[in-house]
């Protein structure tokens, strides 16, 4: 069975980077990823890097429970109507009709379910951020991913700033530590740092890599400061804001002076990432990578309900893989 599986993932590969057009389906139209990525890819203006490419199918649902996601479906329907993508009624249905797929709904309890679907059917699949609620349902993902034999990856947008690559390949001189920050909103149903802390904390796996052993938390109403050690003895924080005027960004400290990790200018660099993802089947970033991410941020909610205390993140990681067990159990 797992052979035949292996099997039919690479001629599905081989025909994706073989033919003309191929053809990409959304799940998800609670976002508005979803019609920047359609207009990219379908609009008037579309560039010719993007000509191998179309968006044909939504399923559009999509979160049931966040009221400024689910607000947004009937509108974002219209819209990529518009653009000539046809809105299917199941995921079953639109995995008929593509090659690859956006997993875009923005609820990330719903990823788990959603991205199962898609890996039984054998398709490529990106997943938006944050891959899910919490690091038990991030590794459940990559554990059901191997098992179909699926390529997936998932990222915020804010990885790909040319400046935050660039000290990454350590182009702006070693990276000894860094400062970042992104909005810090909550979402009750998701890890405090899942929601939109899991931008900045990209930010800070970008620049640094990855190599953190433990972390704690300082939080108050308006904002949260997260801590994390790496294994060299270097330090990155997250800092989450949710009071005054919001932004993104951060500051690299090099052996060659404080370094800006650059100005955030959209999803099209994110966007060329996933199509080539699409046609090569190479994850530009690895699971490790993301698992560490998400380990992170569990271990920050981890110290938050013990006072700020110092998490290992083995200690993070052990909790949230007991819990995936459990989640892949319920699933099958």
């Amino acid at each position: 069975m797992r052979l035949k599986i292996i099997l039919s993932t690479i001629l599905s590969g081989l025909l994706l980077i073989a033919q003309a057009q191929i053809k990409v389906g959304i799940i998800g139209l609670d976002t508005s990823h979803s019609i920047a990525f359609t207009k990219f890819l379908n609009g008037k203006d579309k560039k010719e890097e993007f000509k191998d490419f179309t968006i044909v199918a939504a399923y559009p649902y999509g979160s049931k429970t966040i009221k400024s996601s689910y607000d947004r479906i009937p509108g974002y329907i219209e819209q990529v109507k518009e653009m000539g993508v046809e809105v299917v009624p199941s995921i079953a249905e639109l995995l008929e009709r593509v090659d690859c797929v956006l997993l875009e709904t923005n609820d990330g309890n719903l990823h788990l379910e959603q991205a199962y679907e898609v890996f039984k059917a054998g398709k490529i699949v990106f997943i938006d951020k944050p891959i899910g609620a919490n690091l038990a349902q991030a590794i459940a993902i990559f554990q059901l991913a191997k098992q179909y034999n699926v390529p997936v990856f998932s990222s915020s947008s804010l990885r790909y700033v040319s400046e935050s690559l660039k000290l990454r390949n350590g182009e702006l001189g070693k990276v000894l530590g860094a400062d970042c920050y992104s909005p810090g909103h909550l979402e009750p149903s998701h890890l405090d740092m899942a929601w939109y802390g899991i931008h900045g904390t990209e930010i800070l796996f970008t620049v640094m890599g990855t190599g953190c052993v433990s972390v704690n938390r300082m939080t108050s109403e308006g904002t949260d400061m997260v801590v994390g050690l790496w294994d060299d003895g270097r330090i990155g924080t997250v800092r989450a804001t949710r009071t005054g005027k919001n932004g993104y960004g951060g500051r690299a400290f090099t052996d060659k002076g404080v370094v800006s990790t650059g100005e955030y200018k959209g999803y099209e660099p994110l966007l060329r990432e996933i199509l080539n993802f699409f046609k090569t089947r190479i994850p530009p970033v690895p699971e490790k990578e993301t698992l560490e991410i998400f380990t992170f941020i569990e271990a920050a909610d981890i110290s938050k309900s013990k006072g700020g205390k110092i998490v290992s993140m083995d200690a993070a990681y052990a909790k949230g893989e007991k819990e995936a067990r459990k989640l892949i159990r319920k699933l099958k």
